[in-house]
């Protein structure tokens, strides 16, 4: 799995031109777009074969951020340093819960988020994490378990 986390440089360019060479954009390409802008969006860049620059791209939402090239690296390392500060299997439910309930209707996706909630009570972390709250402290470090 991927981090589904997107973020870009200020030069970025972005695209569909398959259209232009006479095919359909492949390996998912019509629907990953359309699940990440919309219907509407994604025929537009796939019909036209239009590139878009970074700051529409964040506009339509096909990226979170957008940072000058040089900051690129250092804004994604404090990104992923965020992410990594919390419970590993918290982070993994939430992944899951929102990836498999984008596939499902919304009595389902809640199925699954509330089991994976429920998972969490069973781990370390979740422990330590809520004790940590209660006794306005900071959490040390996560334990992946």
């Amino acid at each position: 799995m991927s981090c589904d986390i997107r973020i870009c440089s200020d030069n970025a360019v972005f695209g569909q031109p398959e259209v232009g060479l006479g095919i359909t954009p492949g390996f998912g390409g019509t629907q990953r777009l359309a699940r990440l802008v919309g219907a509407g969006m994604a025929k537009q860049m796939i019909y036209t074969a239009r590139n878009i620059k970074a700051d529409e791209a964040l506009r339509i939402g096909l990226v979170n951020a957008v940072y000058p090239q040089e900051e690129l690296m250092p804004a994604a390392e404090k990104m992923a340093a965020g992410i990594a500060k919390n419970a590993p299997i918290a982070v993994r439910n939430c992944k899951k819960a929102i990836n498999e309930g984008l596939d499902a209707d919304m009595d389902a996706a809640i199925v699954i988020e509330e089991k994976l909630f429920g998972d969490c009570f069973e781990s370390y972390d979740q422990k330590e994490g809520m004790a940590a709250f209660l006794e306005k402290r900071k959490v040390e470090k996560f334990l992946n378990k």
